[in-house]
């Protein structure tokens, strides 16, 4: 039974096991600290966290690339400083948070990698003279090792400051993901709608669908990035070995984790039910003039110096701004007005669609480049196709 008359957990735990076997429970302490063994239950609670948020990590990964594969073939403005840039596939822009959620799973797994060593045996910081096998208890408990230095290993905390790290870029990459989101669900956008179970109403305002799950990420990625600075300021200044300021190393772990793995399952279920207007994206396509590198690339194909072609391509969107028309609108002659190298097969790399089909290389969003992404994608993810 638990006593708070007793000091700590440690002294009601050796209380219950003396109720349990008497007297050879007052040997449970031998060769131990609380120094040691908090930090040894620590090591393997976060262990435990790691794998759980690379779980959650997946599912996501997983209703990214289902969505992807539902919107086949979807165009939609690509951006740069917010500007319309050049036209992608959508399945391209999901893909790039899936590779930046692989990379989040890839730092957890080697923060795992760095933090699985057992300070067991430690002691309070100087180890023991008793004949005790750290090596032993390190395997059984399925560390790699034991830690090699004792004052190491009862005083740092940079195995929690590495996992808290790694939680902030998650985070951080959510949050980016939320934002698009938000916007996307915008009326000034419209490429997404999102259904009723992860939306909300306004309580005044009845026209309103808040897409209110991806704000609270948005939102929640500053308690993680807030947990890790915790503490890092914490840590800092701190004399070897032990000290009781890191009593407070939990409470921000604690939440940072359970925060992380809250906006992880948030953006999985977001991600299931939201749709997006193809009518509405392909309306907001011929804006911007995105098949305008495209053009320069057929200047460059035709050994124009990309340089000159880019000035030659700015007079030709001038031109279709003056005209109010798009690039593809243009007639031949009105091209080789501008540059006579223009010739009829100019109109192949003109239009969203066209543009598309003409990014080629390795990791661009070309359609031959994107099936593949998706083809490994869904191999590695055990995704069925059927499903989805």
């Amino acid at each position: 039974m638990w006593r708070t008359d007793r000091e700590d957990v440690h002294m009601n735990i050796e209380a219950a096991l003396t109720d349990i076997i008497g007297e050879p429970a007052k040997k449970l302490h031998t060769a131990r600290s609380r120094n040691d063994q908090v930090l040894t239950d620590f090591r393997l609670w976060c262990r435990d966290a790691i794998d759980t948020i690379v779980r959650s990590i997946q599912r996501l990964q997983v209703a990214l690339v289902k969505l992807a594969l539902k919107n086949e073939g979807l165009i939609v403005p690509g951006y740069t400083h917010l500007q319309r840039a050049q036209p992608v596939l959508l399945q391209h822009l999901l893909l790039a948070y899936v590779e930046q959620l692989e990379r989040d799973a890839g730092r957890l797994q080697d923060c795992r990698v760095r933090m699985n060593f057992c300070p067991l045996g430690a002691c309070a910081l100087a180890g023991t003279g008793l004949p005790i096998d750290r090596f032993m208890t390190a395997e059984a408990l399925e560390f790699t090792a034991p830690m090699r230095n004792s004052i190491d290993a009862v005083s740092d905390r940079d195995f929690v400051l590495e996992f808290l790290s790694a939680n902030s870029i998650i985070a951080i990459h959510l949050s980016r993901l939320g934002e698009e989101w938000v916007l996307w669900a915008s009326e000034e956008f419209g490429f997404i709608t999102p259904s009723d179970s992860v939306s909300t109403g306004s309580s005044i305002m009845p026209q309103k669908k808040n897409p209110d799950p991806m704000e609270l990420v948005r939102g929640k990625s500053a308690r993680v990035i807030g947990d890790l600075v915790t503490l890092l300021t914490l840590c800092k200044g701190l004399p070897l070995a032990y000290n009781r300021d890191l009593q407070e190393d939990k409470e921000p772990t604690f939440d940072s984790v359970k925060t992380i793995v809250g906006m992880l399952e948030v953006s999985a279920e977001f991600a299931q039910n939201i749709t997006f207007n193809v009518e509405r994206i392909k309306k907001a396509l011929p804006a911007g003039y995105l098949d305008a590198t495209t053009l320069a690339d057929y200047l460059v194909n035709k050994q124009v110096p990309f340089r000159t072609s880019h000035d030659i391509v700015g007079k030709a969107v001038a031109l279709c701004v003056s005209k109010e028309c798009q690039l593809q609108d243009l007639s031949l002659d009105e091209m080789r007005s501008l540059n006579p190298v223009f010739d009829k097969d100019v109109y192949e790399y003109l239009g969203v669609e066209n543009a598309i089909r003409k990014f080629s290389s390795f990791g661009s969003t070309g359609s031959a480049c994107v099936t593949e992404q998706l083809h490994s994608w869904v191999a590695k993810l055990g995704i069925n196709r059927s499903s989805c």
